[in-house]
């Protein structure tokens, strides 16, 4: 692999409450444990981060291979949920549940850009086999 692009960061502190900064400086977080797990939800968490960043990702592999199809990605939107639990080994796991909007297809061209746009982009590729990842195509009758 050719890598073309290299991001850096550092989490100094007390990990989930504490401080987080890349190396250019463009993100400078206080990080905080959500209340749903015991802290004080004063700060962002890896969680959202992580979705903000596989949302972005997959929504520029979704205009990619709907680029290619020929397809109308006008108003076209992507969310994330990642959810962080318990696992039966006794450490923790994610889930993701990724929610397309493609308001100018049809649900079946949608489902299938967005079934291509799963094997494309780089998160999917990384968490494939790891995590359960669900995509969920929406619509006007959802």
């Amino acid at each position: 692999m050719n890598i073309v692009y290299t991001a850096e960061a550092l989490v100094s502190g007390d990990g989930r409450n504490g401080q987080g900064r890349t190396s250019d400086g463009r993100l400078d977080l206080t990080f905080a444990i959500p209340t749903e797990m015991g802290g004080t939800g004063d700060g962002t968490n890896p969680e959202q981060l992580f979705a903000l960043g596989y949302a972005a990702c997959y929504h520029s592999a979704l205009r990619l291979v709907a680029r290619q199809a020929g397809a109308d990605v006008t108003d076209s939107a992507v969310g994330a949920r990642v959810g962080i639990g318990p696992t039966e080994g006794g450490g923790f796991g994610l889930d993701v549940t990724l929610e397309v909007t493609l308001p100018n297809l049809s649900r079946e061209q949608a489902q299938e850009l967005a079934d291509k746009a799963h094997q494309v982009c780089p998160y999917s590729n990384a968490t494939r086999g790891n995590i359960d990842v669900a995509i969920v195509v929406t619509g006007d009758d959802d």
